[in-house]
């Protein structure tokens, strides 16, 4: 249990970091991003350099705290914190609006695979949706991290090729700057303000510091110091990687500027039909829908470890680890086939673009911020907590659905992206320094969490399995890098252009394949001798 749901709990923080970037990463940036930076340009890179505000934030005051609580989920969290009524409301409600973040997430990667192959949208949805069920299925957080750290790295080789075969095709980076559109290279962009920018930081620090599924890879790290650096990582790498990643879909807008509506959700694919050679447009489409699904597994794993352990397993307190794997295992099938469901509705909400962002606006800070904002105080209780939870996503629900249709009047994306993340702080503010005035300790503090009380037959305490697990993944990456080491030569003997990128970068990820086998050959050995 402890395996399928934390990895075995020590998971190397380089790996937790990268499978942290991916998980979020790859929600939209070929889809989302990349239809933004098409239609507006280099807004969609300041929008993203802007998370990496998030990642320092979260490495310095947020990630180390997650890792003290000895939680498993935050739902076991909020329990120790708050109690059980308050931790049923916030499973419930957390399910609930995860899927309708999951089948946002799944949406896309059924979005890339209709464009490049014209298969039917919604049969991509369900062929796409019952692999990923499956796979996570079998393999747990294990399965989520390795696909993870594997697409990062046959992606950023993929788009290093990219960029530069495309630069090309567009006639050098002087004629592209000189026929992209007027605004092209502004910073700020049409409804993406410096308040939309600040609006955005703030969420994401709240929604990666306390999404449920996220702050799995805070906690199954060894301890506090892996974990700041898993944060540390994931601003690091969005501090670089933007520029690199949505340069292609800028370009394509002077190849072919006609496209408008939802045909701009195409245009990152659309680059790399037009500049990759054969075969390698196979392995970029394979690792696009691998890494996009990744907000899907990742999202699949963490709803099965919020039913089993904190909804069945209180239930059924005398189930067995045999009966409690069935269980989490059923428990993300049934997930799947819900965000399977939601996933097909995306297109009549408008596109994916209007779905994430409002999604994120109305639940963010709501959701999330009561959860951060218990690990710093000691006065605050669970039916306060609840309270400003319920009125914020109230009051984002109105302003979202209900005053546009009484009043004609609604909130511009900024006004709602401010509203959604900062109201739900200015709250939990106001309450904390009315208890802290009155004098009174409404709350336990965040001191009173402990470890909690494994005994000898609880189903997820450590072992000694955890480690054999975690140098059984590193070997499964050693080996997986030495086959995508091999097929990038491969491509590159085969293939009329870009041969010296396909070279170079396939004998760097043989390198590091083969770095990873001696380290999991080294950890295995070790375990053997104790």
């Amino acid at each position: 249990m402890k395996s399928f749901f934390a990895a075995g709990g020590a998971v190397p923080w380089s790996i937790s970091g990268l499978s942290l970037f991916m998980s979020f990463f790859s929600a939209g940036t070929f889809v989302v991003w990349g239809s933004i930076a098409y239609e507006w340009g280099w807004v969609a890179i300041t929008i993203q350099m802007a998370m990496c505000i998030s990642g320092f934030l979260i490495g310095a005051f947020l990630a180390a705290r997650w890792k003290k609580t000895n939680a498993l989920t935050v739902a076991a969290y909020l329990t120790q914190r708050f109690g059980k009524r308050t931790q049923r409301y916030y499973t419930f409600l957390f399910l609930a609006l995860s899927l309708g973040y999951t089948g946002a997430f799944l949406y896309p990667v059924a979005k890339i695979l209709n464009v490049v192959t014209e298969v039917n949208i919604y049969h991509s949805i369900l062929l796409l949706g019952g692999l990923i069920m499956v796979y996570t299925a079998v393999g747990g957080l294990w399965a989520v991290v390795v696909t993870d750290v594997l697409q990062f790295v046959i992606l950023t080789a993929a788009v290093l090729i990219v960029l530069p075969l495309s630069l090309e095709k567009v006639g050098g980076w002087n004629r592209f700057i000189q026929e992209a559109p007027e605004t092209f290279f502004h910073i700020f962009n049409d409804t993406y303000t410096p308040w939309f920018i600040l609006a955005f930081i703030g969420y994401n620090t709240i929604f990666i510091g306390g999404n449920w599924a996220y702050v799995q890879r805070y906690t199954s790290v060894k301890d506090t110091l892996s974990a700041k650096k898993v944060g540390f990582l994931f601003g690091g790498l969005y501090l670089i990687s933007p520029v690199i990643w949505m340069l292609p879909p800028m370009i394509y807008r002077v190849i072919d500027p006609g496209l408008t509506g939802l045909e701009t959700e195409g245009a990152y694919l659309m680059m790399c039909m037009n500049v990759l050679p054969a075969g390698m447009l196979g392995m970029m489409l394979g690792g696009m829908i691998f890494a996009t699904a990744s907000s899907v597994n990742t999202s699949l794993n963490l709803a099965a470890a919020v039913l089993t352990n904190d909804v069945y397993r209180p239930l059924f307190p005398k189930a067995g680890n045999r009966q409690l794997m069935q269980v989490a295992r059923g428990a993300t099938l049934l997930f799947g086939l819900g965000t399977i469901g939601v996933a097909f509705m995306v297109p009549m909400a408008g596109g994916i673009v209007e779905v994430v962002l409002s999604i994120g606006a109305i639940t963010g800070g709501a959701l999330y911020a009561p959860a951060i904002w218990g690990l710093f105080s000691k006065v605050l209780d669970g039916s306060r907590i609840l309270l400003i939870t319920g009125l914020s996503l109230l009051i984002n629900v109105y302003f979202k659905f209900i005053s546009p249709w009484l009043f004609s009047f609604s909130l511009d994306r900024s006004s709602e992206m401010l509203v959604g993340v900062f109201l739900p702080l200015a709250m939990l503010g106001i309450v904390e320094l009315y208890a802290r005035g009155s004098g009174k300790k409404i709350g336990s503090g965040p001191s009173s969490i402990s470890s909690p009380h494994h005994t000898e037959n609880d189903p997820i305490s450590p072992s000694g399995s955890g480690e054999k697990q975690n140098a059984y993944g590193l070997s499964v990456l050693g080996w997986s890098f030495l086959s995508m080491g091999i097929l990038f030569v491969l491509i590159g003997i085969v293939a009329s252009t870009a041969r010296f990128y396909l070279f170079f970068m396939g004998i760097l990820i043989l390198i590091l394949g083969v770095t990873l086998v001696r380290l999991s050959g080294k950890r295995k050995a070790r375990l053997n001798t104790l």
